[in-house]
């Protein structure tokens, strides 16, 4: 595999369902912590239609009421499966679908309040993404 040349746009998304719970997998890609789902950005594509593909590929689950929360970015992090260099582009979003379909990137999932998820082993970026989250929805 060639080098890694420039560095790589990913979008995830915090996924609320109906009963305000957010949706969380675990993923060998992530030491089998809990994160958000998500994935490249393609070439051709905006921040919304990648994230929108890669949560359908990923969980099976169709989103909408799409809010960036903020940029982070990971350099050659030991707590990903490669070394990369990722820029993130983290959103929230809902979601009515109620069938999860995992992708072999997810070994397992949990629907979980906000507050809960920082209970629970999750990754770095993932909690970032909750704090973020709950610090915008506290100044509105």
């Amino acid at each position: 595999m060639a080098e890694q040349q420039y560095p790589e746009p990913i979008c995830g998304a915090l996924i609320f369902n109906s009963a305000n719970k957010i949706f969380l997998m675990k993923s060998y890609k992530w030491n089998n912590k809990y994160g958000i789902p998500g994935g490249h950005i393609e070439l051709g594509e905006t921040k919304e239609e990648a994230l929108k593909r890669e949560m359908k590929e990923e969980t099976g689950l169709d989103i909408f009421d799409i809010e960036f929360i903020f940029l982070q970015e990971g350099i050659f992090d030991k707590s990903f499966w490669k070394k990369r260099h990722l820029i993130f582009f983290d959103f929230a979003c809902k979601t009515n679908s109620t069938e999860v379909i995992l992708n072999s990137e997810g070994q397992e999932y949990v629907w979980v309040d906000i507050e809960e998820a920082l209970k629970l082993p999750i990754d770095s970026y993932t909690k970032n993404t909750i704090k973020e989250y709950l610090k915008l929805k506290n100044k509105i």
